[in-house]
């Protein structure tokens, strides 16, 4: 019985190969990002949860790749559950003699430059070293009829939380079944307010610098870091699934396994983070690639004295259509909207209508 042959693509080389009657697989090989499968940050559960791997498509060629990728996510919408709600619905709360926090919005740049290297078609390691860019307004706690008097400020603008990932995609001939294991440092600034209140902990935690709130610090979670080192495990897998379609599905999870922020009365744990995509891309013309993702993201609650706990939790779905282009040789750009379609989420908590991401990578 005559062999399979296996014909794939590396960069803009064919190549071919042998494989096993009993498993007729294809791989589909493009450039490999060297960003993370799911980039959320610390933002309760809104953050890019974009699959820029799958966006540039798996790979199985070996050598060094830099990537440097944009995230643009604008919080502006309060929603409890799947519903919107009101600022002024929110500060009735306070009203009725509660003690809700009512925020305004919540504008994050995420720029992530990524460094991967694989010295085989079995093993990749990616460093992912990320710079936020995020400005924050709350009305605080209060009440009915709001004022833009009551609005205070903060922006915070530093390095983030590098992360560091091996995947290992040898298991299968074909190399489209894929394992990672990773590892978030406390890279960025984090803190907040000691227990006592008349001091800090952490490391440069920002302040509000306007509004009433001037000189009080900004919420632990929205930090450029969390002070945590977590741990990242995760899975892939892809395949042709007809002569001009690919798909994917990948799934990854992150949770803190130590914390900085450990002093009674003072201390924080970002909630674990489960993330789930999947996806087809069209491959009839291998320079301008159109493809469709659906990425699923659930957050449990932050826990400890310096988190919003009720109001950290949930989960959300979005629909990200996209496209990547090549613009060179091995250099390949690409172009993402999310779009919201569900959300469940545990308190008030600031939502965007959309979200956009582009990126640009580079094998040699």
């Amino acid at each position: 019985m005559a062999p399979n042959i296996l014909i794939f693509r590396v960069g803009a080389t064919l190549r071919a190969c042998e494989i096993p009657m009993k498993k007729p697989y294809s791989i589909l090989v493009a450039l490999l990002t060297t960003v993370p499968v799911s980039a959320v940050f610390a933002c309760a559960t809104c953050g890019c949860s974009l699959s820029p791997d799958a966006a540039m498509g798996y790979s199985a060629s070996t050598g060094w790749m830099i990537s440097l990728q944009y995230d643009y996510l604008n919080q502006n919408q309060l929603r409890l559950g799947a519903n919107s709600i009101s600022p002024a619905q929110v500060a009735a709360i306070n009203n009725a003699g509660g003690d809700q926090e009512v925020e305004s919005g919540t504008v994050n740049r995420y720029v992530t430059l990524g460094l991967g290297y694989a010295p085989s078609a079995d093993w990749n390691f990616k460093l992912m070293v990320p710079y936020i860019d995020r400005s924050h307004t709350t009305f605080g706690s209060a009440s009915n009829p709001l004022s833009l008097g009551e609005l205070s400020g903060a922006t915070v603008s530093s390095l983030g939380d590098i992360k560091f990932i091996t995947s290992y995609q040898g298991l299968l001939p074909t190399h489209n079944l894929g394992f990672q294991l990773g590892v978030k440092l406390p890279t960025g600034n984090y803190g907040g307010p000691t227990a006592a209140g008349t001091g800090t902990v952490g490391r440069n935690p920002v302040a509000f610098a306007s509004g009433p709130g001037t000189g009080s610090l900004l919420d632990t979670s929205l930090q450029a870091g969390t002070g945590s080192t977590d741990m990242i495990v995760g899975a892939y897998y892809y395949q042709p699934v007809s002569q001009n379609f690919d798909a994917f599905v990948n799934g990854q999870f992150q949770a803190a396994v130590t914390q900085r922020l450990d002093q009674a009365g003072a201390d924080y744990r970002p909630g674990n983070l489960a993330s789930v995509s999947f996806g087809l891309r069209y491959e009839a013309n291998p320079d301008i690639v159109p493809q469709l993702q659906v990425n699923l993201t659930h957050k449990s609650h932050d826990q400890g004295a310096l988190a919003d706990t009720a109001d950290t939790a949930g989960t959300v779905a979005y629909l990200s259509p996209g496209v990547t282009v090549a613009v060179a040789r091995n250099t390949q750009l690409y172009g993402f909207v999310q779009l919201p379609v569900f959300s469940r989420l545990e308190g008030y908590q600031l939502f965007p209508r959309w979200a956009a991401t582009v990126g640009l990578s580079h094998s040699f």
